[in-house]
């Protein structure tokens, strides 16, 4: 225990994954190197009172879009800096975005164009998934289990999006690449072809309005997709993770295949526990403002998806945030029209909002402990990709990632509050009981519950680990198990 500190929290209540204590904690050089009952008077060059309130790791968004290259006309509304500014103000410190190959250009390329629009911009600490929409020869033999090795431990593998799909023999190829490297993926579980068939059966009848949205995106479309992806998961013997999951029949085939003893981890997102089909069909164009895929589905669902997260079925709850304007030519009016469903960008805005909903409806609500949240929300996907215990929890060492919560003022979400670069928030209108009071980033204040106090440039690039999930393992096993080579 050092005898001077930069920062000192004091009277904090202290909550992980697995406890909760009060505590002071001392912070020097953006790291907690003291967590005592009570720290020496005058020992630090600031203090902090937390009164007693509830204190958590900052927030590790696992899964968002920032600044990803779109076709043309789309275009992000939130960079590095607008959308870290709004993650801070939310009690995230941390945040994983895409860097996303191009079909016809290399893995290496994605990387480096993300570093050039993350650099000098982001608030908080970031670090990069990889997205695979093109594995050729050079991308999975050399390419890939490089850029594992260089701290991109991480890759995202499409089912649908016809820019981004792989069809089943590439996703075994990279699922192989995920085992001998120890690399987690991570699976967007939708058929592709069912769903351009039903697309084309809606437009056909002139059904065109952002709420078919959800009609050409059915749960037996999700369903089918995650059953598949857990099948070829099981013949190449590597975890994965199925993210953004919507609704009971995908939650099916995720416990089934836990029953079999398979290592199937799972991510919901706060969408598909506060909104509903419904919302797609808001008076005139307003319900492409919920459009994202999987869709909403019923209230009936969001049930089960609460359930899924109280008995562990779910191991990280993320944003998924996917930030268009609504009223912008290169958002969700595209072009300036108001399109058919099938060509509005998909995806909401909602780094801000993740965590005081979760806290509100989840911790506040009965629905969830505090280590739940705790888990849910920071140290699960710190552990899962490779940044545990640097991020995700309150211990010695860690970084001093911290948020105090304020759970004694209601307030009503309105986009006028949130920090980001969006025109709306799909949560417009909803109460919640707790929001982050202060946010620390490695011991600096970002956010004071009312001012933003980042700077751009603030946050720094972190290397990922290999995920303790996903050890690195050779070509024994897996799919030769089954063919007998």
């Amino acid at each position: 225990m050092t005898d001077r500190y930069d920062l000192i929290v004091r009277n904090a209540r202290a909550a992980t994954a697995s406890d909760t204590f009060d505590c002071d904690l001392g912070i020097a050089g953006g790291r907690i190197v003291a967590i005592a009952q009570r720290l020496p008077s005058g020992a630090a060059d600031r203090e902090i009172d937390a009164a007693g309130r509830i204190v958590t790791p900052g927030g590790v968004d696992a899964h968002c879009h920032l600044d990803q290259p779109m076709v043309e006309p789309m275009r992000m509304a939130d960079d590095f800096e607008t959308g870290t500014r709004s993650a801070a103000c939310g009690g995230t410190t941390t945040v994983i975005p895409f860097a996303a190959q191009v079909k016809g250009r290399s893995l290496r390329e994605a990387v480096d164009d993300y570093h050039r629009r993350a650099d000098g911009k982001a608030a908080i600490d970031y670090a990069f998934h990889l997205i695979v929409s093109d594995p050729t020869d050079t991308v999975v033999d050399e390419e890939l289990p490089a850029l594992v090795n260089e701290g991109y431990t991480s890759f995202k593998i499409y089912m649908t999006y016809d820019d981004l799909k792989l069809d089943d023999a590439q996703i075994l190829t990279c699922l192989e690449v995920a085992r001998e490297q120890g690399a987690m993926a991570m699976i967007h579980a939708e058929n592709a072809d069912a769903i351009a068939f039903l697309t084309k059966r809606l437009t056909q009848q002139g059904k065109t309005a952002p709420r078919f949205h959800g009609m050409s995106r059915p749960m037996p479309v999700e369903r089918e997709a995650t059953h598949r992806a857990i099948t070829l998961s099981e013949l190449v013997d590597v975890p994965i993770l199925i993210v953004h999951v919507s609704g009971g029949e995908a939650v099916d085939q995720i416990r089934w295949a836990r029953g079999k003893g398979l290592n199937i981890f799972a991510e919901t997102c706060p969408q598909y526990l506060f909104l509903t089909q419904e919302h797609l069909g808001l008076d005139g164009f307003h319900g492409a403002k919920c459009v994202c895929s999987p869709p909403p589905r019923d209230a009936a669902n969001q049930q089960v998806i609460w359930d899924g997260l109280a008995d562990g079925l779910f191991t990280i709850v993320s944003s998924d945030h996917a930030p268009f304007k609504y009223d912008d030519p290169q958002g969700k009016k595209l072009g300036g029209e108001e399109p058919s469903f099938e060509y509005i960008p998909n995806g909401i805005p909602g780094l801000e909002t993740r965590l005081p909903l979760l806290f509100s409806e989840g911790v506040m609500g009965g629905r969830l402990s505090l280590q739940q949240f705790v888990a849910l929300t920071a140290t699960n996907p710190a552990r899962l990709y490779g940044l545990y215990p640097k991020k995700g929890t309150i211990a010695i060492g860690a970084d001093a990632d911290l948020v105090i919560w304020d759970t004694s003022t209601k307030r009503t979400i309105t986009n006028a509050m949130l920090h980001h670069d969006v025109d709306y928030t799909p949560y417009e209108g909803i109460e919640v009981g707790a929001w982050p009071a202060t946010t620390l980033s490695r011991g600096r204040v970002v956010w004071d519950g009312t001012n933003y106090l980042g700077t751009a440039g603030g946050g720094e690039f972190l290397k990922c680990g290999r995920p303790e999930a996903a050890k690195p393992r050779t070509r024994d096993g897996g799919w030769r198990s089954w063919t007998g080579i």
